[in-house]
C-alpha cells in the first residue's frame, strides 16, 4: 500500500509518529465514455469561456464567488500555508464511546502505522484504548481541507475515521413533504417485531456480495465472447391487500424457509454424501481505472 501522509498523533504532551494508509478500497468496474459511433474515448479540456482557448493546470488557481461574477483567488501555496499549522498532526481534542456516534457521522476509514521512531509509543496507545473502551476525537487536514476524525482501535492497529461536522449533517426538517409520525397498529408492531427477529444474526460482511458487480461481469464476458447477454427473469410481484397480510406472509415464509432448512441439515441415507452445490462465479478482470 502507499504511503497517503506521515505525521504524529498527539494527546496532551504525548506524540506518535504514523503513516497513514487507505483502509477501504472501490471494486467499481472501470467504464469509459466513449463515442457511441466511433468507440473512442472521449477526452475533456479545461478551457476558458473567455478566450475560448484550452488552459493549463499551472494558470489555474482556486476562487472563492463572494458577489455574483466576483472572485477573490488563492495560489496554492496561500492554501498550503493556512493548513500548515496543523497538516501533520492528529490532535485528539476528546476521548468518548464509540456507541456516541451516530453512523451519519462516518466518512472514510484509514489505517494508520508506526513510524520506526514511535513503535513503543503506538502499541501503548493502542493498550490504553483497548483498556478503556474508548474511542479518540481528534482534527485533521488532510487532502487540503479540515476534517474531524475518530481514532480507534481495528484489531491491534489504529485507524482514523473522518466525520462530518455537525454543521455538514442536514436536518431532518429538510426533507420535502415529509408526513407526520403514522398511529401504529398494536398486532402490526408485534408482528413487525417478531419479523426482526426471526431475520435477525451476527454481522458478518463476508456473506455479502455485490451481486450488481457479478452480473455485470457476468455481461462483459458474453459480449467479449460475442454472445447475447442473459438474464435471470424477473420475480413476478407478490400483491399483498394490506400491511398485516405483508407481515403475516413474511413470517410464513420464514418458518418455511427455516423448516426446509433443518429437513437439508438431517443426515443422508447410508452410502450417500451431502451433494454441494456451489454458485459458479464469472471470471473478474482486474483492470486499472
Amino acid at each position: 500500500m502507499q504511503t497517503l501522509w506521515k505525521g504524529a498523533v498527539s494527546f496532551g504532551l504525548v506524540n506518535v509518529p504514523v503513516k497513514m494508509y487507505t483502509a477501504t478500497q472501490e471494486n467499481d468496474i472501470p467504464m469509459r465514455m466513449l463515442h457511441k459511433e466511433h468507440k473512442v474515448p472521449i477526452h475533456y479540456s479545461r478551457t476558458c469561456p473567455k478566450c475560448a482557448e484550452e488552459v493549463k493546470w499551472s494558470d489555474i488557481v482556486k476562487g472563492y464567488e463572494y458577489e455574483p461574477g466576483k472572485y477573490v483567488t488563492f495560489e496554492k501555496e496561500e492554501l498550503e500555508e493556512l493548513a500548515s499549522e496543523t497538516s501533520r498532526e492528529i490532535r485528539i481534542l476528546d476521548f468518548v464511546d464509540l456507541e456516541e456516534i451516530d453512523p451519519i457521522y462516518f466518512q472514510k476509514t484509514y489505517y494508520l502505522a508506526p513510524e520506526e521512531t514511535g513503535t513503543h509509543a503506538y502499541g501503548l496507545l493502542v493498550e490504553a484504548l483497548k483498556s478503556t473502551e474508548k474511542i479518540g476525537i481528534a482534527n485533521i487536514a488532510l487532502r487540503g481541507k479540515g476534517s474531524l476524525a475518530a481514532l480507534r482501535v481495528i484489531g491491534d492497529v489504529l485507524s482514523l475515521v473522518t466525520l462530518y461536522y455537525e454543521e455538514e449533517i442536514r436536518e431532518k426538517e429538510e426533507i420535502p413533504n415529509f408526513p407526520e409520525p403514522a398511529k401504529v397498529d398494536k398486532r402490526e408492531l408485534e408482528m413487525a417485531k417478531s419479523l426482526i427477529e426471526q431475520l435477525s444474526a451476527p454481522f458478518d460482511p463476508g456473506k455479502y456480495e455485490d451481486e450488481y458487480r457479478e452480473r455485470l461481469l457476468q455481461a462483459i464476458e458474453q459480449k467479449v465472447e460475442g454472445r447475447e447477454i442473459t438474464t435471470a427473469p424477473e420475480e413476478k410481484e407478490k400483491k399483498v391487500v394490506n400491511l398485516m397480510e405483508a407481515l403475516q406472509a413474511s413470517l410464513n415464509e420464514m418458518k418455511a424457509a427455516q423448516s426446509t432448512d433443518r429437513g437439508t441439515q438431517r443426515a443422508p441415507a447410508s452410502g450417500q454424501g451431502k451433494p454441494k452445490t456451489r454458485r459458479a462465479k464469472p471470471r473478474s478482470k482486474r483492470t486499472g481505472a
